[in-house]
């Protein structure tokens, strides 16, 4: 399966090109970043982040799950919006531990750390049970893959059969408006980024994933091709973002 765009890999994009593997650069990038990435999140989308999360959750509900495994959850905020959304009991799971600090520490404030406990590991190699949880779900973190196919066949693998696996995930804006967008998403948004994070690269390294990222049609035959029967895909703001309803 060719999971190129733009003849690069996405899996060729790393934060650093310090000669690392693109798993530590990416930790060590989330580690760098942490105590302002919830603020720079929302500045750089104009909240509109939170209302994609919302939809996910919207979705997600009508499954009615007890148990939810989100991967690569970071601070924990799509988490969070699961477990007010549907009560269950959330597992939060990240690579890196500055992360999932801010977002125990929201947990703490809100209450909810009876409710969802967050975990730190790589989403290549998890450490759960076949069949284990009702539903599986990433946020802007599948791109951060070093191996996309591995992480998705290890989401696959950990959520109960005919349960499914939701994915959001930036993808590109088409037609009129897809040149003014990329160049807000190549130009801007890095300024800001790098003004306010002091990290020079992370904020190039989020287009340029984008940009070799596979979205729409070659995401959903690479979900196909780890083996799930059935894949939905929900385009947000003109293309921005997608979910991706992944079924096993």
């Amino acid at each position: 399966m060719n999971t190129t765009t733009n003849n690069t890999s996405h899996n060729e994009v790393k934060p650093y090109n310090s000669g690392a593997s693109k798993k530590n650069e990416v930790e060590d990038m989330f580690d760098n970043i942490a105590p302002k990435y919830d603020l720079l999140n929302h500045v750089l989308s104009m909240k509109v982040d939170t209302l994609w999360r919302k939809t996910l959750v919207k979705m997600l509900k009508t499954e009615m799950p007890n148990s939810v495994l989100d991967v690569a959850t970071g601070t924990g905020d799509l988490a969070i919006a699961i477990q007010k959304g549907t009560d269950a009991e959330i597992t939060g799971y990240d690579l890196s531990q500055q992360m999932l600090n801010v977002g125990v520490d929201k947990i703490k404030k809100l209450n909810l750390d009876g409710k969802i406990k967050m975990i730190k590991g790589d989403a290549e190699h998890m450490p759960f049970e076949n069949d284990q949880f009702d539903a599986v779900t990433a946020a802007f973190g599948v791109r951060n893959f070093e191996n996309l196919e591995k992480g998705l066949s290890e989401m696959r693998r950990v959520v109960k059969p005919n349960k499914s696996v939701y994915i959001l995930e930036f993808s590109k804006v088409e037609g009129i408006l897809g040149p003014l967008y990329m160049f807000y998403f190549k130009n801007i948004l890095p300024l800001i980024g790098r003004l306010v994070s002091k990290d020079n690269r992370a904020y190039t390294y989020l287009p340029d994933s984008v940009n070799a990222f596979p979205y729409g049609e070659k995401m959903k035959n690479i979900l196909l091709s780890v083996g799930f029967k059935e894949v939905k895909m929900k385009k947000l703001s003109l293309g921005i973002a997608t979910i991706y309803k992944a079924t096993k």
